[in-house]
């Protein structure tokens, strides 16, 4: 045994009992999140059917291939970029390309030392644990993972006081990934045991058509002329909000009668939910209005613009501001944010004086 003081939340394990694989099956139940079965009919299966993402896919490959090799546990991964880009489906894709079963989990169920210890302890050799928004794992889960992900052990600390000493449970091989809009917000020790870290990208205008097509043909609907294209404009550059948009016209043409979806069908029924021909929504015409109106274009402070907006400084800058910077709309300064001249542009907004 080595001794150890208890650390100030180890009161969540049973000191007297300890935990075996038995008490591991009855707790990871809280830890792991339900897989959302309406997405995952338009989610791509393996590598071959994921469009996009081509380096992403080729390391991924690789690695894949020599896990196979060696008849080991892939190594940890960290996927980050902007939300709905692909890191759940990704994170599945390699569960089936490797023949093994994915546990998907959020950071924040991850609460107690208890649901963390429960959903490790029972996972299988190989198997693919998915923790999202893994930046947001509290300190007491974060420890606990250092040496499950370096050694495959649990270091748990039965006892208390004088009498605490630290049991080594041995875990089976497993592999962790971890996807995050916010890989700075990883502390160091967790980010450097990653053995693999990977930023999504926002997708080009041919991936988000071809991804259009896919989920068309998935969802039976015919599209014509431009229908796939005027809807891969208005996706952000996201998977995600390709699909959802593509169900929101399916309900416009469901409830017209029309049997086809052409491109004016798509703008007709994106312009009802606030959806431009650039592909910014209500959220991010507020902001840059805010930025034009109230500030003369800028620059402000994220602080402030999220007081102005009624919104949280972290979802502007992590889910609205993304998009308005790639499309060259907003522009992040030391001293605050600047409205572009493409951004008055966009809006017909009159050029400052």
């Amino acid at each position: 045994m080595v001794d150890a003081q208890p650390h100030p939340y180890d009161s969540a394990l049973d000191p007297a009992a300890g935990l075996d694989r038995a008490d591991a099956a009855e707790l990871s139940g809280t830890a792991e999140a339900p897989r959302l079965l309406r997405e995952d009919t338009l989610r791509p299966r393996r590598l071959g059917e994921y469009i996009g993402q081509r380096e992403l896919k080729q390391v991924l490959a690789i690695a894949v291939e020599a896990t196979r090799n060696r008849g080991d546990a892939l190594d940890h991964v960290l996927l980050y970029g902007p939300p709905g880009l692909g890191k759940t489906t990704m994170a599945l894709v390699l569960a089936e390309e490797l023949g093994v079963r994915c546990r998907i989990t959020s950071a924040p169920a991850l609460e107690r030392p208890r649901d963390i210890v429960g959903l490790l302890m029972n996972l299988q050799p190989r198997d693919l644990l998915f923790i999202d928004e893994i930046h947001r794992l509290n300190r007491v889960a974060e420890e606990l993972l250092y040496p499950a992900m370096e050694d495959c052990r649990l270091d748990l600390t039965v006892g208390k006081g004088t009498t605490a000493r630290t049991r080594a449970v041995p875990l089976a091989p497993f592999t962790l990934v971890g996807a995050t809009t916010r890989a700075g917000a990883l502390s160091s020790p967790l980010r450097d045991r990653f053995g693999l870290i990977q930023r999504l990208e926002f997708y080009d205008l041919p991936d988000l058509q071809a991804i259009v097509e896919r989920a068309a043909g998935l969802l039976k609907l015919e599209l014509a002329g431009d229908a796939a294209i005027e809807v891969a404009r208005r996706c952000r550059g996201t998977p995600r909000i390709a699909n959802r948009l593509l169900r929101r016209v399916r309900d416009v043409a469901s409830v017209r009668g029309h049997a086809c979806i052409d491109a004016a069908l798509v703008a007709e029924a994106l312009t009802l939910h606030r959806v431009d021909a650039r592909g910014l929504d209500a959220s991010d015409r507020r902001l840059l209005q805010l930025l034009l109106e109230g500030y003369g274009g800028g620059p402000v402070g994220l602080e402030t613009l999220a007081a102005g907006l009624g919104e949280d400084p972290v979802t502007l800058e992590t889910v609205v501001e993304p998009f308005l910077l790639q499309l060259g709309f907003l522009q992040r300064t030391p001293r605050g944010r600047i409205a572009t001249a493409a951004a008055r542009e966009h809006l017909a907004w009159p050029e400052a004086a």
